[in-house]
């Protein structure tokens, strides 16, 4: 058995009635791996991340999580995993501090959680640690629901749009907190949101689900090679600024300076972003024109 593989999914079905969900998902994770899982709603995502945590049993498939199947999972595999939902709508009354060393106390006899202050401190929370929750902004509650989602350093932890109400401070803080979490503690981490710029910027892989299936798998650059997106040529010549959009940045570029050589002032090259990415493949897909979409691996360097 590998070790270090965290999640194998294999040919994940579900089934509600006559409409079938999830149509053969298939996908693996390592430890120390973050990976975003997207997709337009109703594509599958919410269901998938419920049968992973153990939540709703599925129709058909083969799933192993930490080495268990989650359907059969007892309260010691439990403990391994942490989960931070959108909102938590309890625990007003709680101060920071005692909430979340309580909440460690549930953890002891199965691991080692962290230590309260730092775990208080690793989410920025110093300031407000004998704060009630219901004081807390809402950014720093959404820093709390992540403290309680790591309390028990968890082996494998799910992100539901995890940075909802932060500022640009917060986020960037929060993002380092997640490669830390991966690079430092091992933690595997799946990672569901709508902001595509978040997902491109913290995965290391994107799993992208559409019509209960995982129709990409790989990362942000290697997602864009695959897909004919356009990428976005800008150039001065003779003090006159072109821009021009292309298929083929490379070949295009080359021809340009072939023309015009040392002319050339001012290039820049903006190939496409993941959201342009995501947008051509699930517009491909649900127009039943995925596969010709598609483009074969090209060389960048000629």
């Amino acid at each position: 058995m590998d070790d270090d593989l965290v999640l194998d999914i294999r040919d994940l079905r579900m089934r509600y009635g006559t409409n079938d969900v999830l149509k053969g998902v298939t996908f693996q994770a390592r430890k120390g791996e973050v990976l975003a899982l997207l997709g337009p709603n109703g594509a599958g995502k919410t269901t998938t991340i419920e049968i992973l945590e153990g939540f709703r049993m599925r129709s058909a498939g083969e799933v192993s999580v930490l080495g268990e199947d989650p359907a059969h999972a007892d309260e010691t595999w439990r403990a391994r995993l942490g989960v931070v939902l959108q909102s938590w709508r309890d625990h007003a009354k709680w101060r920071v501090r005692d909430l979340l060393g309580h909440l460690a106390t549930y953890y002891e006899p199965y691991r080692k959680p962290w230590d309260t202050d730092e775990l208080i401190s690793v989410v920025g929370l110093t300031e407000h640690a004998t704060k009630r929750v219901r004081q807390l902004s809402g950014g720093q509650r959404r820093r709390l629901d992540v403290a309680i989602g790591i309390v028990g350093r968890p082996d494998l932890l799910f992100l539901d749009e995890p940075t909802v109400g932060f500022d640009p401070a917060a986020r960037r803080d929060f993002h380092d907190l997640v490669h830390r979490l991966a690079d430092d503690e091992e933690t595997t981490i799946l990672l569901t949101t709508h902001d595509l710029a978040e997902a491109e910027k913290l995965a290391d892989r994107i799993l992208i689900l559409a019509g209960g299936a995982v129709i990409a798998d790989g990362s942000a650059d290697q997602l864009s090679l695959r897909m004919a997106t356009e990428t976005e040529v800008k150039w001065t010549l003779h003090g006159q600024r072109y821009v021009h959009s292309t298929r083929e940045a490379t070949r295009f570029v080359h021809d340009l300076f072939k023309q015009h050589g040392d002319d050339i002032g001012g290039l820049e090259v903006r190939r496409g972003s993941l959201e342009d990415t995501y947008m051509a493949m699930v517009v491909a897909f649900e127009s039943g024109q995925y596969e010709s979409a598609e483009r074969e691996l090209v060389e960048v360097a000629r």
